[in-house]
């Protein structure tokens, strides 16, 4: 019955004793404290990488509507021309 992927308990209590025989009695706490730590603080990391991962990401802005200058007002039969040369408007009959 494997705990940790594929170590088994015998191999887990094989690494123990070498842990225990390289670090002696007094330095395995310490150590064990410390991996410990660490690995919390490599769970909290991933846990924080996950949600900024699962955020929404940021909408694009929506598009600006197209808009088109509104054709210029026909002229109409009726109204006199204006003549823009002479800067005068237009001639009035003389009474």
């Amino acid at each position: 019955m494997p705990f940790i992927g594929n170590i088994g308990p015998t191999e887990l209590i094989i690494v123990l004793v070498i842990a225990l025989l390289v670090l002696g009695p007094g330095k395995l706490p310490e150590v064990g404290s410390a991996l410990g730590k660490s690995i919390r603080e490599f769970r909290r990391a991933a846990t924080d990488v996950k949600e900024a991962a699962s955020l929404d990401p940021i909408p694009p802005a929506p598009p600006k509507p197209n808009v088109l200058s509104a054709p210029a007002p026909a002229r109409t039969p009726d109204a006199p021309p204006t003549d823009t040369a002479s800067g005068s408007g237009p001639e009035t009959p003389a009474s």
